[in-house]
């Protein structure tokens, strides 16, 4: 393959993902080897490509490769979720933008309109998942509402109903007046609102005295039906036992007394509205108090509002601030910040409401999903988000699952004529159920009635891991057998409790096993100034033009290096453009080591090549075992660090310099085969990370045959560390730091590296490493000296100290001038320092590692100035 001069990514990136499609390489079947299980995440079928998905998607990808290339059947299932409520939301707006109401539309009617926006716009997001390079199964792609996860659904539904955990009651809820559905508990959120505290006077009855009640929420007095104070509070004993008028509503109701009420907020008085707020509602139950619901399901006040009937609650508090005070029955008003619930969805206050509704206990389900995690059988990562877990699964609540929508999967609960219900996954089956249970033989299907509420679209992704593999419709088949529990899960901690927590439930309730073996939590993505990014705000780049101008690779590359695990990443475009540089520089590379011409077959290795190849393998094989042990603890930027160093340091920086024949010179046979294997070595590293690039150049690294590929073949894999090797290692940190000195040298005296030196060691010099001293540091011979020549700049290496003459090189007066400012510099550090260690009270209070730094510090310097007062010394000879 002919390499063109610049890496251009819209080339390569089409070209091979088309190959691996065509060869079916993302596809999965059973078979004798291990298997290697991910499931997506499913994203909503609303939604398209953003900056959360590119980095969680980045992060599967790179665990699939990873373990497909070291051997394993590696099986990552992708899909889409229904997503009831920003669904049906879309398909409204779409409506109303063509003058048509949902009102207006039949269930099915609408639900067309539903699916033909699905169909339409669905598979958006998974075909951008293919730009980023996202190796799934795509042959297994599922959706929540697809037919075998809908028969998944119902069969859990019924199941749970006959087990007595699914029951249906009228509770409090949490209701979303803009989605007009009710809410589970875990998709509310709470922020706080500056707003306003109005004292508030019901005056007594039969008394021209009132209670003064302090309330956040005028408008909800329609709702009242009592009164509440503390018996213990001084204040209101003259309330006991007395009756009140509600204002504006001109209703009397009881002062009941309870411990409930805290006396020190506001007046101590509690205005009690059962229908409209959880606590109230309690006490309602309590004290058989009447519930007077004033809320239509629009957040509009309905007929108990009165003459405020038909307005919006916010719209009421407004007049009935005003209304109030005209009539003298509003006290004062205080400013008052409060939490206030948000829906999760759609970002309206949510309003507590009683409703009817299906609910699932969870109190029980909940324990083996508990213990599964405290006793690491699932393990978290990072570990710290076991107590969020842990906080949330003892104090678990009933789940609401029932919302009221079209779209999404209609509760199987069937209502018979004369009254009462039966549950079934089929029709067919509810009418014989309805039969067996009203008596009557001659009931038609016609005559039940379907509950009109869908479930919560948490109650099919709860079943993913195990649904995916039609696990709940035939629990022996051979793909749940063999791929469940599944390995990994890639999610944020946001949805731990609306998904993760859930998922674990439901994979011991019908498989009785973990649904997976590690879960990691990635952050949330925000720009640099640490904002969460979103439309708003318009700091949210868009995913697909950044992989049109910095690559696939270079983008998957700028996300993971700065994504600790359970830390948010502050994403900066310039990580991108690190990214791409990356490919230019693996590009580069490339290019310089297959353009070389090869030399004769009797031209003998060089000195400074042999030593290349030998450290190089060791230091590979060591970085080999740095990037497992970082994939086993799932610090996956860190194992994209030291590949990443491994390559732009290790190998182009050292060793290719150490290797390259000179200007227009051919390269010896053994120096090219030892550098192209390395090649192979790292572009096999790099592959899980950045798989376009490293497919593009494995092919053209030598000879392939149709079918082979890059993400088939194995990852390196370490090899025992001999004595040998953690030698040559070591004493090449040497090497290392002999060259930068000299390099250090060469720029401080402004010596330009055509110009050789000469290197001056101490007798216990290492003369083994020679020729790569002297090759990358351009010295005409490295000599062995019992005392340094005058004139000479000398540096440590550890205990040995080195020098380079350079009397016909520099300016000695210029050079005497500085060297004394550096030691009146070093004298002063020193100083600095002797006073610090003469602190007896630091000395005892400082942590040893303190105390020990600064002794290195005293070591260092001292150290230094004996070796500039030598220098010192030869120049003015």
């Amino acid at each position: 393959m002919e390499i063109e001069s610049k890496y251009d990514p819209s080339r390569v990136e089409g070209k091979w993902y088309d190959y691996w499609l065509k060869n079916r390489f993302f596809h999965s079947e059973p078979d004798n080897r291990n298997p290697f299980t991910i499931v997506i995440p499913p994203p909503n079928v609303t939604g398209v490509l953003h900056m959360g998905h590119m980095l969680n998607n980045t992060i599967q990808d790179i665990l699939v490769r990873r373990a497909r290339m070291m051997g394993k059947n590696a099986c990552w299932v992708p899909g889409t979720d229904h997503a009831s409520i920003a669904t049906e939301a879309k398909v409204v707006a779409q409506l109303a933008a063509a003058g048509i109401r949902k009102t207006d539309l039949s269930r099915n009617e609408f639900l067309k309109h539903a699916w033909d926006w699905t169909h339409k716009h669905g598979g958006i997001i998974l075909e951008q998942l293919k730009k980023l390079g996202a190796s799934c199964d795509w042959e297994r792609t599922c959706f929540t509402m697809d037919e075998k996860r809908s028969e998944s659904v119902f069969k859990v539904f019924v199941d749970l109903y006959n087990k007595g955990f699914i029951y249906r009651g009228v509770r409090m809820v949490n209701w979303d007046p803009a989605a007009r559905t009710a809410l589970s508990d875990e998709e509310v959120f709470y922020k706080e609102q500056q707003g306003k505290l109005y004292f508030l006077r019901y005056k007594i009855v039969g008394e021209n005295g009132y209670a003064l009640i302090a309330t956040t929420r005028p408008e909800t007095i329609f709702g009242d039906t009592a009164v509440c104070i503390n018996p213990n509070d001084p204040k209101n004993t003259r309330l006991k036992g007395k009756r009140v008028i509600v204002p504006l509503a001109n209703r009397e109701v009881p002062i009941i007394e309870d411990e409930y009420v805290d006396i020190d907020f506001g007046t101590g008085c509690l205005k009690v509205t059962p229908a409209h707020d959880v606590n109230d509602y309690m006490l309602g139950e309590k004290y058989n108090l009447e519930t007077v619901d004033i809320f239509n399901d629009d957040g509009t006040l309905n007929a108990h509002g009165l003459q405020y009937a038909g307005m919006d609650r916010f719209e009421v508090r407004e007049k009935i601030e005003a209304d109030l005070e005209n009539a003298g029955l509003l006290e004062k008003t205080e400013a008052y910040a409060n939490k206030v619930g948000f829906s999760e969805r759609t970002h309206a206050p949510i309003e507590p409401k009683l409703s009817m509704q299906w609910f699932l206990r969870m109190e029980e389900l909940a324990k083996p999903a508990l213990d599964s995690v405290e006793d690491d059988e699932i393990r978290f990562h990072p570990a710290k988000f076991k107590n969020m877990y842990r906080h949330w699964m003892e104090n678990i609540k009933d789940w609401c699952i029932s919302r009221q929508l079209w779209w999404g999967h209609r509760i199987p609960a069937y209502y018979l004529p004369q009254g009462g219900y039966v549950v079934a996954d089929t029709p067919e089956k509810a009418l014989q159920l309805a039969r067996e249970k009203s008596g009557n033989h001659a009931l038609q299907l016609t005559d039940l009635r379907q509950d009109e509420d869908v479930l919560d679209t948490w109650f099919s992704s709860w079943l993913w891991p195990v649904s995916v593999f039609d696990g709940i419709n035939e629990p022996d088949n051979k793909d749940i057998t063999y791929y469940y529990p599944t390995n990994d899960l890639i999610t944020a901690p946001e949805i731990i409790f609306f998904w993760v927590a859930r998922m674990i439930i439901a994979g011991f309730e019908y498989r009785n096993l973990p649904c997976f073996r590690n879960v990691y939590f990635t952050g949330i993505v925000r720009d640099k100034q640490g904002r969460k990014m979103s439309k708003s705000l318009g700091n949210s780049p868009d995913p697909i033009e950044l992989m049109e101008k910095y690559g696939a690779d270079g983008v998957r590359m700028g996300m993971l290096l700065s994504s600790p695990a359970g830390n948010d990443l502050l994403f900066d475009e310039a990580l991108c453009a690190q990214g791409r540089n990356f490919n230019n520089k693996i590009w580069n590379a490339f290019r310089l080591v297959k353009g070389w011409e090869i030399a004769p077959e009797e031209t003998p290795l060089p000195a400074a090549a042999a030593i290349a190849i030998r450290w190089f393998e060791a230091q590979l094989n060591r970085t080999i075992a740095k990037i497992d042990d970082s994939f086993g603890k799932y610090r996956i930027s860190e194992a994209l660090m030291d590949v990443y160093k491994l390559f732009w340091d290790d190998f182009s920086s050292w060793y290719l310099e150490m290797i390259k024949p000179g200007y227009q010179q051919p390269v010896d046979r053994k120096s090219l085969e030892a550098t192209l294997g390395f090649f192979d070595s790292l572009l096999r590293l790099l592959h899980p990370f950045m798989p376009f690039i490293t497919e593009e150049l494995w092919q053209a690294l030598a000879g392939r045959r149709p079918g082979e590929s890059i993400m088939i073949s194995d990852i390196p894999a370490y090899y025992a560390e001999t004595p040998d090797d953690a030698k040559i290692l070591d004493d090449f940190d040497d090497v290392r730091d002999v060259i930068a000195n000299v390099r250090s040298i060469r720029l401080q005296k402004n010596i330009a590296l055509r110009e050789t030196l000469v290197l001056q060691a101490p007798a216990k010099h290492d003369p083994a490493y020679d020729a790569v001293i002297v090759k990358i540091a351009n010295l005409s011979a490295v000599e062995k000296v019992a005392e340094k020549t005058a004139g000479s700049v000398s540096f440590l290496v550890g205990a040995r100290e080195y020098a380079v003459p350079l009397l016909e090189n520099i300016d000695v007066e210029e050079e005497i001038v500085k060297i004394e400012s550096e030691i009146k510099y070093t004298e002063g550090f020193l100083e600095s320092v002797m006073k610090k260690l003469g602190n007896e009270k630091f000395v005892a209070n400082a942590k040893p590692e303190v105390v020990a730094n600064e002794r290195k510090k005293q070591s260092d310097a001292q150290a230094k100035l004996n070796t500039l007062r030598e220098t010192l010394v030869q120049l003015k000879k």
